[in-house]
């Protein structure tokens, strides 16, 4: 069992929006040993009062199901789901960078923000703040691409996902 593969789970888990509704699913992650390499939470249905939280974590088949199972006990937890299977999920996360241009990389930064689709949203004499949406993968490499220009700061807000179906 120990040599079985650990593997990226996107887990969406759906919660009453009540204090204390967070920190039980982050607890139940810490308390365990688990660790957590993406969090993201919002209201997602105001009438009923729910919120939705996206967990991105790694694990082996056995660890991950005994996750689910953990997390689908709690109380505030009305839905969970293992978004990882088949395709069947959109992916997306949202990246601010604020990059200082030397004259002489110009050409290079329009090559890459017109590569990777980033919008402009701030611009001085020497420093722009990009604003990309995309995958984790691509906004990784759109990061390493800036890097040869030079990066002065980078905002990320972590996964979001929805089933397709």
């Amino acid at each position: 069992m120990s040599n079985q593969k650990k593997e990226k789970h996107t887990i969406s888990v759906l919660v009453n929006d009540e204090p204390g509704a967070l920190a039980r699913v982050i607890g139940l992650f810490s308390g365990r040993g688990y660790n957590i390499d993406s969090l993201t939470v919002a209201p997602v249905n105001l009438s009923k009062k729910y919120s939705r939280i996206i967990i991105v974590t790694y694990g082996t088949k056995l660890i991950i199901e005994q996750i689910i199972h953990s997390l689908e006990r709690l109380i505030q937890v009305k839905k969970v789901i293992d978004l990882t299977f088949n395709n069947s999920t959109d992916e997306r996360e949202l990246a601010l960078v604020k990059i200082k241009i030397k004259k002489n990389k110009n050409h290079l930064l329009k090559k890459i923000i017109k590569s990777f689709k980033a919008k402009l949203i701030y611009k001085n004499s020497d420093k722009y703040i990009f604003e990309i949406t995309n995958s984790p993968d691509i906004i990784n490499s759109f990061i390493i691409e800036l890097n040869k220009i030079s990066i002065i700061d980078v905002s990320r807000t972590g996964l979001i996902a929805i089933l397709k179906n």
